[in-house]
Order: C-alpha cells, then structure tokens, then sequence
C-alpha cells in the first residue's frame, strides 16, 4: 500500500511511528502516528517552540522571583536554598518567595483556562469571567465567608467555588434558550455581576474595621502572605481539573464552529456546555480563592496565546502558560517597579487597561 505524500517511516525498531504532513488546509500541522498507524498524534511546530519559550520563561521568572526583595540573594544561595541549606536564606526562599511564585504561576494558568473556555464558550474575545459575572460570584462567596464566618484557607476555596457555581448557574438559565448565545451570556453576566458587586461592598460596610480591610485588600487582588496551603489548593485543584481540560479540549474545538455545526456532528450541545462552564467556574473560583479577584489575566491571556501560536481556536495548554508568565510577571513589577509594593491587582488592571487600549487604537487604524 502506497503513503501518503508527506510521511517519514519511522524505520526498523521505531514500533510503526510514522510522522508525516497533514492535508492542505491544515498548514503547519504535523501528524505522529504511533503503534504501526493505530494511533495518531496530531501537534503544531509553532506550538510546541511558543509552549517551550513560555515555559522557560515561566522558570526565569521564577527564579528572578527568588532572587529580588529586600533581602537580596545571589544565585548559589538560592540554589543551596532550594537543595534544603538551613539559615535566613532557606526560610526566604522555601518559606516566602518560592510559594508565593508557584502561586502566581498557578492562579494566572487557571484565570486564562478560565477565560479561553468562556471565549471559547461564547464565541466573544470579551467572555471573560470578570465581565460575565463569575468572578464577582466567587468573590461575593468568598468576601460572604470572611465577613461573615470568619474563613480561610480551604473553606474560603469553597465559599469562592459556591459563590461561582450559584452565579454561573442563575446565569446559564437565564442566558440558555436553544443553546448559548454568545451576546446574551455576556450581557445577563454584566447585570449579575454588577449586582453581586453591591451585595459585596453591602457586606463589606456590615463588617468589622479589621475584617473590612483585609476582604478589601483581597478584593484588590494579592498574593502576600500566600503559602504552601494555597499551592497546595492550587496543586489539588490542578489533579482534579486537569484531566477534565484534556478531555474537553476535543469537545472545545467542535463548540468553536457553531451550535447548529455541532449538533450535526453529533455533540451533545448542552451538556457540553454545561460542563465548559463548570470547568470554567471550578478554575476561577480556586483562582480567587487564592489571590481574590485579579483583574484581566482572564480577558488578556487566552487573546495573546492565540496570537502567538497563530492556529484556529485557543490552545488551553497555551493559554495557561501566557498566564502563568502574565500575573508572575506582573507580580514582580508590583513588588519592585515602585519603591512601595502595590498588590498585584493594581499592576494587571493598569497592564489590562494598556491592552485594550492598544485593541482599540488598532480597530481605529483599521476602520479608518
């Protein structure tokens, strides 16, 4: 039988692997077939160089991290502090900084999860989970705990995470009528979230000075003072959410050509939405959870790695990493652009608002 135009055997002891050139129309997409042509792995170049690059500078960044503030570290000793050298240096390393990185790292991969799928979802560059409404039903929930009950660390993930699912569903069954449509989703979220933002700052005037101040804080969004506890949230939330991400990610593809295109292939259309929007819930409300409300990774990071591996849809593998390098970056301006530390809130918003900023002046040159 003759090959394809395009493949490579794999040759004698490579176990049938043959890699070979998809059809035209899928330019730039290489096919890996494994297990003698029963099984194929399909994979982009670009994507794989852009996902490498991300990583690395995930890891320089990380390792920046450790070095800065106010007490400095040189290099070895951050390399003897994390090899479990005893002293000043080791209790800076593993108990400060070296946390609240991890956590950056791990809050903004699932606050750009987050918002791919719900751009995704909704076919909308502007579905992000702070404009639909979702983040301010974490945070309500999670604000409604500290106010209210005094919680922390664990419960305050399940304060957020009930606070997202009871808004994501009085927004779904407000928004679903023969499927989602990307306009009204948008639209019930912004009237949902703008009156959970009242219910939020209405507890806030009922609480006391010292708890008002620290839910304020959060609100802002931050990451001081973050902890093991929270990347072990965050790393639980990772075994958990993961595996469901990769078995959505085909599902994903096929809700990007439309509803009407996906009920012909057979897609159970509202049971995948629904399970999109939980998955999305469920990343944003740990998100918030562990560093509150932070604005625009959400909206910002699925748009620029879509940019970056210039391939149809949004990669959620792809998106995580922009993320992870997004809000750990950011939080390194917020530390030591100033010689005051802002929360890292502060520092997405003002990046946020350059971003779309930067979108509306190229729409101007274009329409003009």
């Amino acid at each position: 039988m003759s090959r394809p135009a395009g493949t490579v055997d794999g040759g004698p002891g490579s176990g049938g692997a043959v890699a070979e050139r998809s059809a035209p129309g899928g330019a730039g997409v290489r096919v890996l077939r494994l297990a003698e042509g029963r099984m194929s792995l399909r994979w982009r170049p670009r994507t794989v160089a852009v996902g490498a690059a991300l990583a690395g500078l995930a890891a320089a960044g990380v390792l920046v991290a450790l070095v800065l503030g106010d007490f400095p570290l040189t290099l070895g000793e951050v390399l003897g502090a994390l090899l479990g050298a005893d002293g000043s240096s080791g209790v800076v390393v593993r108990d400060l900084r070296l946390p609240r990185a991890l956590a950056a790292l791990g809050v903004g991969a699932a606050l750009a999860v987050s918002g791919a799928l719900f751009q995704t979802l909704v076919r909308n560059p502007l579905g992000s989970p702070e404009l639909i409404g979702f983040t301010q039903g974490a945070a309500a929930g999670a604000v409604a705990g500290i106010v209210l009950l005094g919680t922390t660390g664990a419960a305050l993930a399940g304060s957020a995470l009930g606070g997202g699912v009871v808004t994501a569903v009085a927004v779904y069954l407000l928004a679903v009528r023969h499927g989602l449509l990307g306009a009204r989703l948008v639209l019930v979220g912004i009237g949902v979230g703008a009156m959970l933002n009242a219910v939020t700052w209405w507890l806030l005037t009922r609480a006391e000075l010292a708890t008002a101040r620290t839910a304020t804080v959060w609100l802002v969004g931050s990451l001081n003072a973050r902890g093991w506890e929270h990347v072990a949230l965050l790393a639980g939330a990772l075994v958990v959410l993961g595996p469901l991400a990769v078995v959505v990610g085909r599902a994903l593809r096929v809700v990007e050509l439309g509803d009407d295109v996906a009920r012909g292939l057979g897609l159970p259309l509202h049971r995948t939405q629904l399970l999109l929007v939980t998955l999305a819930v469920a990343a944003v409300a740990v998100a918030v959870a562990v560093a509150g409300p932070v604005p625009f990774v959400a909206l910002v990071a699925p748009q620029v790695a879509r940019r970056l591996v210039r391939g149809p849809g949004i990669g959620l593998g792809t998106a995580a990493l922009v993320g992870a390098v997004l809000l750990l970056g950011a939080d390194l301006l917020a530390q030591h652009l100033l010689t005051t530390a802002l929360p890292v809130g502060v520092m997405t918003g003002v990046l946020g608002g350059v971003y779309l900023a930067g979108l509306l002046r190229r729409d101007a040159r274009r329409t003009a």
